[in-house]
């Protein structure tokens, strides 16, 4: 677990996990630095799950594929864990649910517009977990997502 917070929150997290990042005297950066970071790891699980979708409707082993991407230019826990929960599909029990995910990029939205900064790719992951709470995805993994890809692309 990584502890984002800012000097003003003090030092109780310091004994939960393996690391605390101090960002600012200012609350509210860490947690756009959360909110941030959470955007990429949603954008991480998007596009592994576009990509699995691709890579099973065209008859390539799915696994072969991760093994390839974990074993060169991917190798990272993030596309490690979330590339091997889509492919087990086990999207329960959840870790972190699609509602909070939803939640995560609707703040990093509501900041991005707040500096008017335009965030397209934040939007359409707004739109999947929308989609995917919809259809019936609220209590699974936000890995999901995934699962919201493979059904767009008739899987």
């Amino acid at each position: 677990m990584i502890r984002i917070r800012s000097i003003a929150a003090g030092h109780c997290f310091d004994d939960l996990g393996q690391k605390t990042f101090i960002v600012d005297h200012f609350p509210p950066k860490a947690n756009l630095v959360k909110l941030s970071g959470n955007f990429l790891v949603a954008s991480v699980i998007e596009c592994l799950g576009e990509a699995i979708a691709l890579i099973r409707k065209s008859d390539v082993d799915p696994q072969r594929f991760l093994a390839i991407l974990t074993g060169s230019l991917f190798a990272a826990p993030v596309y490690e864990t979330y590339g091997e929960l889509i492919l087990d599909e086990k999207y329960q029990p959840p870790g972190f649910t699609m509602p909070l995910g939803l939640k995560d990029i609707r703040g990093v939205l509501a900041a991005a517009e707040a500096k008017s900064v335009p965030m397209p790719v934040a939007s359409l992951i707004r739109d999947h977990f929308i989609t995917g709470i919809a259809r019936g995805k609220a209590d699974f993994d936000w890995a999901a997502l995934a699962r919201v890809a493979e059904e767009n692309a008739g899987l």
